[in-house]
């Protein structure tokens, strides 16, 4: 649909009764006038009318409602609030008006906001939050983007994406770190609570205003509902559930929002990779029949789900080889001259992805697959390494330990990025024998290690998910330096993870959306008609690295399989992708729309089959061969950064 169709509503009635409404609104005080109250120290910087959101590309569907952003000792919250009976022909009950009621959203919350200049139509905006997702775009019909955004910038500090001049990232000076997984259960840590960020805006200037607009409908000020702060979550509750969690943020994006939010991915990342690319011979190999979908299977007694096995045990048996027993000390000498060095490093990877390690040889291993020791030093080489990078290590530890107490009340980022790893890594594999009891010696050193590599790499610093990545790494070396510096070679590649603009996360689930496009068109269409080609129900896996979805000895299994980069530097999306195809009948059988596939994903977790997944994402990935290749961004994760010769000129900050 083209978008004056969906934004040019200059011709509804509606919109017009609407402005005069707005307009007499408009008279009782400035959009952006301040109102504060004693008693309570809460004030109104900006204040708009007339803002909108759209469940449907229907004019006549739209809800208005009025926007906020109310500051609160040093904090700045948003609010949108549908008006009571103004639209009637939204017929909007109470309990939608609750659920479209945007209440209390804390800037340290938010990731970007995304503003929109369409060539028909009003300016609208978009807020996504830290997680990644978004709620629905808020269309201002009497302008006022501009104030809004600089009335923003007075307050938190706000800069343009060097990606696109359209986005502006959002940094609270009260809590300069992400919060990006609080939400997504990562590391099962309850959202950062330091200071006055995390109070609720008090009810009593709400209520005030309450009482102001609902006794002034009759004479064109229009009523908005009681506000609430966000509910704090327990300090102690470490099982909370993802999918509650998830979910609860995911109402909030309407079928029309998911619309605009999957067009403006696809915008971003649509060069030289056209929907419209021409399919190989392997797509019939690997389509279903037309019937296929219409297929549920009986439910598996090991697994919650049903699996579409058939096409895979075809394609297992041409492509996929059969898995092999770890590599054990014994088979791992024949791999080493006599002074150590790796003789054929693409036979040993080879090895590896089809078999593992023993976890005796991780120690060993690891530390070449991850790049951290080249395939070619010898014993003593490396050995002189660990010594040099020991010492190194201690140097960049000293530059926060000697912080002292007198100056750690000065260093505000510094403070922030120790709570929230020290929150952190207490909630990290704490079933795991190596992490668990009070005063484990090991938990303090994941964070020492964590807050070691804030200081290393002070511009990514600390994102939650981070603890994580690091845990089976210190399991496995369990030597402080050689954990940092094995972690340091990861997050290299999978740093782009944790950016702020989270463009290292919205190109891999691009790269897989054409991929599924590629190997299982049926189920791509049905995304495409649910509204689900963001991918976002594969975020986790993606971001974490499948560590949430198998037993920690799996993981491990699986993370060495990954790091060999055989067949693809970018496996971990061939298992996306054979996941997503064993489980196909399951999903388009059950008619699953966005909320119901994120939840069946996340009941996945403990029901994949490590063994039967990589050997279907081998399969794929030979399949699609080049034209799979093709399909993924250069740059795109776990690749390391490409230097295209090209060169950003910074704009300025200034956002008028």
């Amino acid at each position: 649909m083209l978008e004056s169709e969906l934004h040019d509503l200059s011709d509804d009635a509606d919109y017009a009764a609407s402005q005069q409404q707005g307009s007499a609104s408009m008279m009782l005080g400035s959009d952006s006038a301040k109102q504060s109250s004693p008693r309570d120290g809460a004030e109104i910087v900006f204040q708009k009318d007339n803002v909108a959101i759209h469940p449907t590309q229907f004019a006549s569907e739209r809800i208005s409602g009025r926007l906020k952003l109310i500051k609160q000792s040093s904090s700045l919250f948003m609010t949108w609030i549908p008006y009571k009976g103004h639209n009637s022909e939204a017929r909007l009950s109470d309990k939608d008006r609750s659920l479209y009621t945007i209440r209390a959203v804390p800037f340290t919350d938010i990731r970007s906001i995304r503003r929109h200049n369409p060539a028909l139509g009003w300016q609208y905006i978009i807020v996504v939050l830290s997680s990644g997702l978004a709620h629905p775009p808020l269309y201002f019909y009497s302008g006022g983007v501009k104030e809004f955004l600089a009335t923003i910038k007075q307050h938190v500090l706000l800069v343009r994406s060097a990606e696109d001049a359209n986005i502006f990232l959002v940094n609270d000076f009260q809590n300069t770190l992400q919060r990006t997984l609080s939400s997504l259960e990562l590391p099962r840590a309850v959202p950062l609570a330091c200071g006055p960020s995390d109070m609720s805006v008090d009810e009593s200037i709400l209520n005030e205003n309450q009482e102001r607009a609902d006794n002034g409908v009759n004479s064109g000020s229009l009523s908005v509902t009681q506000f609430h702060g966000r509910p704090r979550h327990k300090a102690h509750d470490p099982a909370r559930d993802l999918s509650i969690q998830v979910l609860e943020k995911f109402s909030l994006v309407t079928k029309f929002a998911r619309e605009t939010t999957s067009q403006l991915f696809g915008e971003n990342h649509s060069n030289g990779f056209s929907a419209n690319e021409r399919r190989t011979h392997i797509q019939a190999n690997l389509d279903h029949s037309k019937n296929s979908s219409n297929v549920v299977e009986n439910t598996s007694e090991k697994s919650p789900v049903a699996l579409d096995s058939h096409e895979f045990d075809n394609l297992s048996l041409i492509w996929g080889k059969p898995r092999q027993p770890p590599l054990g000390s014994e088979e791992w000498i024949i791999f080493l001259d006599s002074e150590g060095r790796v003789t054929d490093s693409e036979a040993l990877r080879k090895r590896v992805f089809y078999g593992g390690l023993d976890h005796e040889l991780r120690n060993e291993v690891w530390g070449l697959l991850l790049g951290y020791y080249p395939y070619e030093s010898t014993y003593a080489e490396r050995e002189f390494l660990k010594s040099v990078k020991k010492l190194e290590y201690e140097n960049i530890k000293n530059q926060w330990q000697s912080i002292s107490s007198a100056q750690a009340k000065r260093f505000t980022k510094f403070r922030e990025r120790k709570g929230l790893i020290e929150k952190d890594v207490v909630r990290t594999d704490r079933s795991l024998a190596f992490y668990e009891g009070d005063d484990n010696p090991n938990i303090n050193i994941l964070r020492d290690i964590l807050l070691t590599y804030s200081f290393y790499n002070f511009d990514l610093g600390y994102c939650q998910g981070m603890s994580d990545l690091l845990s089976p790494i210190l399991f496995v070396m369990d030597d402080e330096s050689e954990a940092f510096w094995c972690f340091v070679a990861l997050m290299e590649r999978l740093g782009p993870n944790f950016n702020r603009d989270q463009n290292g996360m919205h190109s891999q689930l691009f790269a897989l959306s054409k991929l599924v496009e590629l190997l299982d068109s049926p189920l791509h269409n049905y995304f495409k008609q649910r509204d689900c080609l963001n991918y976002f129900f594969c975020f986790r896996w993606i971001l974490i690295q499948f560590k949430r979805e198998f037993e920690y000895e799996k993981t491990m299994r699986l993370w060495e399989v990954l790091w060999t980069h055989y067949p693809s530097e970018h496996l971990h999306l061939y298992v996306c992708v054979a996941i997503l195809k064993r489980y196909r009948g399951k999903i388009m059988g059950e008619v699953m729309d966005f909320d119901t596939l994120l939840k069946f994903i996340n009941e996945l977790s403990g029901h994949i089959d490590l063994d039967a997944t990589l050997r279907d994402a081998e399969a794929l990935c030979i399949c699609a061969g080049e034209n799979g290749a093709a399909r993924i961004p250069p740059g795109t994760p776990p690749s390391l950064p490409v230097d295209d010769g090209s060169f950003y000129v910074q704009q300025d900050d200034e956002v008028l």
